[in-house]
């Protein structure tokens, strides 16, 4: 099995930070399930394990649109 890159795994889990709030560990992804993503850029492998697993994209702007806070 493939030895993951350390640089490649941080920017990695900085594209799912950015995109979906979650790491990989947070995702539950093995070294076998990244493997399967690393030939792609960071932030390719994000995207696409994202469409592949249907996440929901994070909300850049807070409050999400139609949420109301009280006050």
């Amino acid at each position: 099995m493939n030895k993951i890159d350390t640089d490649w795994l941080e920017e990695f889990d900085e594209a799912m930070l950015g995109l979906f709030a979650i790491n990989h560990s947070d995702a539950g992804m093995d070294e076998a399930l990244l493997v399967s993503y690393y030939d792609l850029e960071p932030r390719d492998a994000a995207l696409a394990f994202g469409n592949d697993y249907d996440l929901d994209r994070a909300h850049v702007v807070w409050p999400p649109v139609g949420l109301l806070l009280n006050s």
